[in-house]
């Protein structure tokens, strides 16, 4: 069995029933946010993320398929939201980071990937000192039902992530852009491979595809995404304070 590991994770690992866990303290930052300028954003967390992050569109693949993103930083590993470890007080903690360490990995048998993914853990979050999950019994104890249903909501929020990604691509809708900035007479930095909407591209599609767009939600999450662009203003006064 061959266990792909989501983004940000190291090596996860099936969870049983019998195993206890290292569960991270509140508002604890994932090892890989510490210095990622960038996590992904589920469907429902659009109108959330907007009050904090610019959310952008990204492609892995040269745009063969899109994923939703929020931006932390204006240079690459960078995270304008940490203090200390910790996520800083007042901002929207992306559920990709709450579900961690837990997880819903890919799984391949022999080489063939299997339709149903598995809940798996990060493996150095085991921990005999750690949190139980189960009872004696092996069933879920509180605890764990709300963990379960968090990692729950979220797979199928991402579903409908990329549903929505792929209707964006398919009425290309999606124009790359960039962003250039100066802070405190520094150097000049950029970020690039971002992708947004196109406003202007709306104005063409036909009463079926609006019509498509008004009924999946796409359209809501279209207008979060564009007006969380005005973040970037937030985020570059956050970088020129820390600067300071």
């Amino acid at each position: 069995m061959q266990i792909s590991p989501p983004f940000g994770y190291e090596e996860v690992v099936p969870l049983y029933r019998n195993q206890k866990v290292r569960l991270p303290e509140p508002a604890e930052v994932p090892k890989f946010a510490l210095s990622a300028n960038a996590i992904p954003i589920s469907y429902t967390e659009f109108s959330l993320a907007l009050r904090d992050y610019p959310v952008v569109f990204v492609t892995t693949d040269e745009g063969r398929t899109f994923s939703a993103v929020a931006v932390l930083g204006m240079t690459a590993g960078e995270n304008l939201f940490v203090r200390n470890g910790k996520w800083v007080d007042g901002v929207y903690i992306p559920a990709y980071a709450r579900r961690y360490p837990f997880c819903m990995a890919k799984v391949k048998l022999d080489t063939v990937e299997q339709q149903d993914r598995l809940i798996c853990v990060e493996k150095s979050y085991l921990d005999e000192n750690g949190v139980e999950m189960f009872d004696a019994q092996g069933q879920g104890n509180e605890r764990w039902r709300e963990i379960e249903r968090l990692i729950g909501e979220y797979e199928a929020d991402l579903e409908r992530s990329r549903e929505m990604c792929g209707i964006l691509l398919d009425y290309s809708l999606l124009e790359p852009f960039s962003m250039q900035a100066t802070v405190n007479q520094g150097a000049p930095m950029q970020l690039t491979g971002m992708h947004r909407v196109d406003e202007k591209r709306l104005v063409h599609l036909n009463s079926s595809q609006i019509k498509n767009l008004l009924q999946k939600g796409v359209m809501a999450r279209i207008y979060a995404h564009l007006l969380s662009l005005d973040s970037f203003g937030r985020l570059l006064e956050r970088k020129a304070a820390l600067s300071a």
